[in-house]
């Protein structure tokens, strides 16, 4: 059997190149496609029957926490020792999404970040009332700008005259939304600079997850 390399745009015998370089070779086409990973937007699985919804996080003195700060991508300081309520009991899930958007996760997820390499993120911990399994806020810190405007359904900006000058450029609709692989590097776990409400992982980490069997998870392609 005679083994064919691809070697300065031609394909050769490996015989007439040396044994040395008798490998697969492959052409640039084929390892740029190689290298793109896809990516999907991780949303809470609301179709699951009798599925637990929960509420926002309060302190040890039952006083309300700012939720927006788990989403805005920086690490928190907090001395509270933070407790969630189930606003409708139901099962369990390894991931949920609270009314405000808030990721919380199992420490099984935890452990399949820790396994990936996930960086950027901080995971809080949080006491889920009437649960004594271990959980945590999951605080995404890495932000990229990625979104791909052209290939998106539709895309709005704010606007001046919109009246919010601190979100001027951000989104302010993204239907079916498409990102720029390109653009995202090595990351696995990150949202998309502009539209924080969406939570995007990679197609390794997507899989890792489904391989763990990690409850409450939906998963759209981007």
């Amino acid at each position: 059997m005679e083994l064919i390399t691809y070697q300065g745009g031609r394909l050769r015998p490996a015989a007439t190149i040396g044994m040395a370089t008798i490998k697969v070779i492959r052409t640039q086409h084929q390892v740029s496609a190689r290298l793109v990973r896809s990516y999907f937007e991780l949303r809470s699985n609301m179709r699951i029957p009798d599925r637990w919804v929960l509420n926002s996080p309060i302190d040890e003195h039952g006083r309300e926490v700012d939720p927006w700060q788990f989403n805005e991508g920086r690490r928190l300081d907090l001395d509270a020792r933070l407790r969630l309520r189930v606003a409708l009991p139901g099962r369990e899930l390894d991931f949920s999404l609270t009314g405000l958007g808030i990721v919380v996760v199992h420490e099984r997820v935890a452990r399949v970040l820790e396994r990936m390499g996930v960086r950027d993120v901080q995971l809080i911990p949080v006491e889920v009332e009437g649960c004594s399994s271990a959980y945590f806020i999951l605080s995404v810190l890495s932000t990229i700008r990625c979104i791909d405007d052209a290939r998106c359904e539709e895309v709005q900006h704010w606007k001046p005259e919109d009246g919010q000058p601190e979100k001027v450029g951000e989104y302010r609709v993204v239907a079916g939304m498409r990102i720029d692989p390109t653009r995202v590097g090595d990351a696995h776990l990150f949202r998309p600079w502009g539209w924080s409400v969406a939570l995007i992982v990679s197609d390794e980490l997507k899989r890792a997850l489904e391989h763990e069997g990690i409850t409450g998870t939906r998963f759209i392609e981007v």
